[in-house]
């Protein structure tokens, strides 16, 4: 018994940001943007819209798609690190707008692999008797971002994105998952205030703590290095090759980053689904996002093989290979 994605849905907000706004706002160009990090535009919450808004609707989408109701729900995991507030989890809202009487509900925290995380926590669940689980991953980055820091505020956007899963005795479903964290890099991707350590405050604010940081030519050493050897660690563990891949969903961090792990892989980019040029990197939502899209193209088809993962802040990283 393993869990199978029997439906995915996804949401982004209205509004279109893209790098000519961005040359409005900070010193920055469009040509400068693509270059480094494929991204042409990205999406935008609009005022008061907030991450269970954004997840509720990837929830509903991935529902109908699995053909059940909020009531077969036993269990919704939400992954993200924008959640609506410090408590209650952003999970338990969606649960109670969802009408999901009957599920158990909770976030999970691992910033941009924070999907992958959860889809395992989901797939354990099934595999110890759980009928159906909705892992959601919606942020709302835009709340994170400095506006005047040209090095981060290119890179996030918002959106959703989620799946269902089910039982299934077949071939089918999650093979496997592959967790990693490095907590000894914590800095390279951090928000330092607005915790415990830092708790909101007038100097936090006025030394813009409450937003990302990132050490961006370190971050990506790390990340092609920890990307590949995640791939290599999850293609071994079912006794596949790369070439029996049939598509490859990473996070859409960025470009070159994707690119060089698709080139040390040996793994051609036609087999690889990028949308980062759209809505860049939405973190937890980044994933189910582009899953879904790629889904919705008939992309994905019965039998295929799809490996996905990421890399994020914590440091962590996460990889899973699944039959579809």
């Amino acid at each position: 018994m393993r869990a199978r994605i029997a439906g995915t849905g996804s949401y982004v907000p209205e509004r279109v940001m893209t790098n000519a706004d961005l040359e409005r706002m900070v010193a920055t160009s469009d040509s400068w943007i693509v270059a480094r990090t494929g991204i042409r535009e990205r999406r935008i919450a609009a005022p008061g819209e907030a991450c269970s808004d954004l997840g509720m609707k990837a929830a509903e989408r991935a529902l109908e798609a699995a053909g059940i109701t909020a009531a077969d729900l036993d269990l919704i995991l939400v992954a993200t690190c924008t959640g609506d507030a410090p408590l209650p989890s952003t999970a338990c809202l969606i649960q109670h707008r969802l009408g999901a009487v009957r599920a158990a509900a909770c976030d999970l925290s691992a910033a941009c692999c924070g999907f992958v995380f959860a889809l395992a926590v989901g797939d354990a669940y099934v595999r110890t008797g759980f009928r159906h689980v909705l892992v959601v991953g919606s942020e709302v980055m835009s709340m994170l971002i400095d506006w005047t820091d040209r090095n981060t505020c290119v890179l996030f956007g918002d959106g959703a994105g989620a799946v269902v899963l089910s039982p299934t005795e077949g071939e089918q479903g999650i093979l496997s998952s592959h967790l990693h964290s490095d907590g000894n890099l914590w800095d390279l991707i951090c928000v330092p205030g607005g915790g415990s350590r830092m708790p909101p405050s007038e100097k936090m604010l006025a030394e813009g703590l409450q937003f990302i940081k990132m050490k961006g030519n370190e971050t990506f050493k790390v990340a092609v290095k920890t990307l590949e050897e995640a791939a290599r660690e999850a293609l071994a563990a079912n006794h596949l090759s790369v070439a029996d891949l049939d598509l490859y969903v990473p996070h859409q961090a960025n470009f070159r980053i994707i690119k060089a792990v698709a080139d040390r892989l040996g793994l051609p980019m036609e087999k690889v689904v990028l949308n980062m040029d759209r809505y860049g990197n939405t973190s937890a939502a980044s994933i189910p996002l582009a899953l879904d899209e790629a889904v919705r193209a008939g992309r994905v088809k019965k039998g295929n093989l799809v490996l996905i993962e990421a890399f994020g802040s914590g440091l962590t990283w996460a990889s899973s290979v699944v039959r579809w």
